[in-house]
């Protein structure tokens, strides 16, 4: 019988490792296992390439493809590639009006936006760690000018705001052009319009030809919605939000018990689901 490949995706944060950047032995097994057995093992966040490629190292992951910055860059790696990779897909948009509205909105706020093969653009602070790769420090009233309408992804950062503020204003305030996910604590990420993981991960499952019922994506925060509504079968973080799990099929482990291993222990057991019972998807 031919073997017949998964596309796996995995978001990184929350899910393969935990959010003290803890990637256990177990997880990291486990993922190589899967790789090894011969299926597509794709990392999709929202980190940018410079800050995942020490998770893809770890994680013995040196070919294939990996989606970055929310969908909006999509890479493949090789290592026989200048710096290890090279862009299949970079998606841009006009951060300047969602600037302008966001910093009337959040004057306190900081702001990072990322731009195509530039630094790390960053006005006002950021905890050390939060941010990777080269950064430049701006003022914010020359940020949008200093990106000429090309960034890929913006990070808005506002202590003072809860997740719950943040999902109010942009309900409220509206930002046209772009995509938008909400983080765990007063973190915010801009994309271009209709761009998100799973339209990423759709050109990646194309170039690979795996049918779509062959697709597996596991995540837990609110920038893998659409992701794990595309997949196949979608499998959340039981640590994740109530609107992560409704957007799931299943909903598996915390990062904490390992979650992410479970599931992929049960592909490799041939079972398609997790070597434990999961719990059931919210409703």
């Amino acid at each position: 019988m031919p073997f017949d490949p998964l596309l796996v995706a995995l978001d990184v944060d929350g899910t393969v490792v935990d959010h003290d950047m803890v990637l256990t032995d177990r997880v990291r097994d486990a993922v190589r296992a899967v790789a090894a057995a011969g299926h597509h093992v794709v990392v999709a966040t929202g980190r940018s390439l410079v800050s995942v490629q020490p998770v893809l190292a770890s994680l013995g992951l040196a070919t294939g493809y990996v989606v970055t910055s929310n969908g909006a860059v999509t890479s493949r790696l090789d290592p026989a590639l200048p710096g290890g990779a090279e862009d299949v897909e970079v998606v841009t948009f006009d951060p300047a009006p969602a600037l302008a509205l966001l910093s009337a909105e959040l004057p306190g706020a900081a702001f990072a936006v990322e731009v195509p093969g530039d630094d790390v653009l960053v006005a006002g602070p950021f905890p050390d760690g939060e941010l990777d790769g080269p950064l430049r420090t701006v003022e914010l009233a020359e940020l949008a000018g200093l990106v000429d309408a090309r960034a890929t992804r913006v990070v808005v950062r506002s202590p003072e705001h809860t997740t719950q503020d943040f999902v109010e204003l942009v309900g409220r305030v509206g930002l046209a052009g772009v995509n938008y996910a909400v983080g765990w604590t007063a973190w915010l990420d801009l994309a271009p319009q209709g761009v998100t993981k799973a339209s990423a991960l759709e050109l990646v499952r194309t170039r690979l030809g795996v049918p779509p019922e062959r697709t597996v994506a596991v995540g837990d925060g609110r920038n893998d919605v659409e992701m794990l509504r595309w997949a196949g079968r979608g499998v959340a973080m039981g640590q994740g939000p109530p609107e992560v799990h409704d957007a799931a099929d299943e909903v598996t482990g915390t990062v904490g018990d390992d979650g992410l291993a479970d599931v992929l222990e049960g592909l490799l057991a041939g079972t398609g689901g997790p070597a434990v019972p999961a719990e059931p998807a919210a409703s």
